[in-house]
């Protein structure tokens, strides 16, 4: 069951990012940012859609991708 709607679009632009960042590059971000707990195995969780994202992770998620939260969310192209 998917539980969050930016699972893909993280994905997505870790992917278009330029380099390339790694799911530990972006977990080093979110660290850095102030999501001590968020790991690995969590990101891939996220991207799979099988980890609820809680609305201040999405926040933060977006800042540290460098995309903004509406696109985060689908509510932008």
């Amino acid at each position: 069951m998917n539980q969050n709607i930016v699972g893909h679009r993280v994905k997505t632009a870790r992917l278009k990012n330029n380099p390339i960042l790694t799911q530990e590059d972006l977990v080093a971000r979110l660290q850095a940012e102030g999501l001590e707990y968020m790991d690995q195995s969590k990101i891939s969780k996220i991207e799979g859609g099988n980890r609820t994202v809680y609305d201040y992770e999405v926040i933060i998620i977006a800042k540290c991708l460098k995309v903004s939260v509406t696109w985060l969310l689908g509510i932008e192209t």
